[in-house]
């Protein structure tokens, strides 16, 4: 049996492998009308074909906690009850068909309001649909986007229990895995980094300051979200700044943080909070960013970023520099392609699904 394809505990939940689908906007929810928000066809064939394809855990993409903490109009929401059962479908689907369910909870913050990448990605106006974005502060992300609303106390009150009613909804819905979005330049990332977050109060300045606020989302959430289960928090490893930014230094200190508050996995990405920066896309990029979390830490972690060859992805595994690797665009290319690497690894037929082992 190959290290890919070994089952991962975490609390009571065995994943049956460690090839995972990393959340990825679709951007085809109804932005409008009373299916606002919902999941459609599209994301539950989307979605159940990954699992047919082997895939041991489908996370499914940013799953806005309000309807001003979408991307776009387009994303998924869970802020009520008809988004909720529109997901149980989903969730149930995924499970049927031999993969763990999981969903990220998102607040997209000053990234929030913008449009279709294929319509351009741009900042929406009220004319276009569009709504106020808020922040850590009141800084826009690039040229062009809008000034954000600098969060008072008590609107951050509000979203911390709009996280955990997103929870509790996610729970019922099926799934078995939450994640927190912290990374990407979305809110909660916002706040970590003291390129995006210039508060002078108890929520800005140091690293205590600036990671209480998502410490505060954790604690809600692990809160309402069952002992048995566990919870993941994606976070972008560096600003990929020379100076000022968030750091691979600050993202170690933040992993042992969330392992005291009952995080279970820390999904390591990178980027997105600072526009126009260089980031060198090769092969594995991410990995080291993960591997060190997980060689100073007791955190587990997963890896993402340029994950294509089922040689790689292995290699990773066996070197211990992740306990789990999250395929992304690799797996819109390719759906099927943990039933390829099994088969390449060599791992057992029973990975294939029953209706299909009359091919292995």
């Amino acid at each position: 049996m190959s290290t890919l394809f070994e089952p991962l505990p975490l609390r009571s939940l065995h994943i049956p492998n460690r090839a995972w689908m990393a959340p990825m906007c679709q951007y085809s929810a109804a932005p409008t009308g009373p299916d606002t928000g919902a999941a459609t066809d599209w994301h539950h064939t989307h979605y159940t074909s990954r699992a047919v394809g082997g895939t041991g855990l489908v996370l499914l993409e940013a799953t806005a906690v309000a309807p001003e903490g979408r991307i776009s109009p387009y994303d998924l929401g869970l802020w009520n009850a008809r988004q909720a059962e529109a997901l149980r479908r989903v969730a149930r689907s995924v499970a049927e068909h031999g993969a763990v369910p999981g969903i990220q909870l998102a607040h997209a913050g000053r990234k929030a309001s913008n449009d279709r990448p294929w319509h351009g990605g741009g900042p929406l106006g009220a004319d276009a649909g569009g709504w106020p974005v808020v922040s850590a502060s009141p800084l826009p992300f690039a040229e062009g986007h809008p000034v954000p609303e600098e969060l008072s106390t008590a609107q951050m009150t509000r979203i911390t229990e709009q996280f955990a009613d997103a929870a509790r909804r996610a729970l019922d819905a099926g799934f078995r895995v939450a994640e927190l979005h912290g990374a990407h330049g979305y809110l909660l990332s916002q706040f970590l980094s003291p390129v995006s977050n210039r508060r002078t109060d108890a929520y800005g300045g140091d690293h205590a300051g600036r990671t209480r606020f998502p410490l505060e989302v954790v604690d809600a959430v692990r809160a309402v979200w069952p002992d048995d289960l566990p919870l993941f928090f994606r976070i972008s490893a560096t600003d990929w700044l020379d100076e000022g930014g968030w750091t691979p230094d600050d993202t170690v200190r933040f992993a042992a943080d969330l392992l005291a508050h009952g995080v279970d996995l820390l999904d390591v990405s990178t980027g997105g909070n600072v526009a126009g920066v260089s980031i060198p896309s090769t092969p594995g990029y991410q990995v080291p960013f993960a591997a060190r979390v997980k060689a100073e830490t007791d955190m587990p972690v997963a890896a993402v970023g340029l994950i294509t060859e089922p040689g790689q992805a292995e290699k990773i595994l066996a070197a211990g520099e992740a306990d789990a690797v999250l395929l992304g665009r690799q797996l819109l290319r390719d759906p099927y392609w943990p039933l390829r690497a099994a088969r390449e690894l060599g791992a057992s037929a029973d990975v294939l699904p029953v209706q299909y082992r009359r091919a292995a």
